[in-house]
């Protein structure tokens, strides 16, 4: 069993609860299964609850631990360490880390400003790729997207990367790649959540950004499990329950940093559901993802101001339509 701390509903983000856990008996997690993730014709636009007067105020995040050197390895590892690997891409607009097991990254990040976003490269002449730097046997295949249900959805998007050929053609490896639901998201909400992320440089000098699939758990009767669909025949590619991005925008006028977090759904979402439904704490989003984001900052007061509070956090749906 465990005991949750919940940061947010489960209504609110498609079934998915962002949580703490804390071991409190010897039961066995249940196991990983394969199972689609059901997409409803509408999203509920309600508001999401605030945190529990339980959940901690924002801390600075642990210091990471130097990694192990080779010479250093204890007896135990004497004919190998087994990992795991994640695969350390950089790329001309993006750097990324790779999941070998999932077949998906683990995170991509970016560095926006409106300077590097210009540029005349056309995604219609860039096509879908294999990643190569990833061994062959963690790879993600351009068949296991074939008539899979789901689009091939960018985590850094093409459209950041118009600076030329190149930079066009890295964001369609398949490294950058993880599986969306098509109409309703990928080609609706999150491309208009791509608009805003990039129309921040209007309001700001220097804008980074992290996206990421999560696999957050699902509650059936009294139990949590972590149910998500793998694509491939045979089975390759695991199909996120969500999706994150957190968000640190600058301006060099002015002391501090605003620090937005958001995670979504892989589902059809209505257009009409505030962007706002989806902002998290970051601590939220790090638990769930098992990830520390921006920790070279320190988060207090007069530093670390939240994103919306800087700007209006909402999305223009008809921006990606007059394109």
């Amino acid at each position: 069993m465990h005991r949750l701390v919940t940061f947010a509903a489960g209504a609110l983000l498609g079934g998915g609860v962002i949580y703490t856990a804390t071991r409190t008996s010897k039961t066995q997690q249940p196991p990983v299964a394969a199972a689609p993730v059901a997409a409803p014709t509408q999203f509920p636009a309600r508001a999401l609850p605030p945190s529990p007067a339980s959940a901690p105020a924002p801390t600075q995040p642990q210091p990471r631990l130097a990694p192990i050197e080779v010479s250093s390895d204890p007896e135990f590892l004497k004919y190998g360490n087994p990992g795991p690997v994640s695969d350390f891409l950089v790329r001309s607009r993006y750097a990324a880390s790779y999941n070998r097991a999932l077949r998906n990254p683990n995170w991509v990040a970016e560095h926006l400003t409106q300077d590097n976003l210009k540029g005349s490269a056309d995604r219609a002449n860039s096509e879908f790729k294999e990643d190569h730097q990833i061994p062959a046997s963690f790879r993600a295949l351009l068949k296991d997207y074939f008539r899979s249900g789901y689009d091939r959805g960018h985590m850094c998007p093409a459209a950041d990367a118009k600076k030329d050929n190149q930079s066009m053609n890295e964001t369609f490896l398949l490294s950058n790649i993880a599986p969306q639901v098509g109409k309703g998201f990928n080609r609706n909400y999150w491309a208009s959540f791509e608009i805003f992320v990039r129309s921040l440089t209007k309001d700001f000098d220097d804008v980074y950004c992290i996206t990421g699939p999560l696999y957050l758990p699902q509650k059936e009767g009294d139990k949590w499990y972590v149910k998500y669909e793998v694509i491939g025949n045979p089975p390759n590619v695991a199909v996120p329950t969500h999706f994150f991005k957190v968000i640190l925008a600058k301006r060099k006028n002015e002391p501090g940093f605003a620090i937005g977090a958001f995670a979504m759904p892989n589902k059809v979402i209505d257009d009409s559901t505030p962007l706002t439904a989806f902002s998290l704490p970051i601590e939220a989003v790090e638990k769930a993802a098992g990830l520390q984001f921006f920790d070279k900052i320190e988060r207090k007061a007069g530093i670390v101001v939240p994103l919306c509070s800087k700007t209006n956090c909402a999305l223009d749906h008809n921006a990606w339509k007059r394109k």
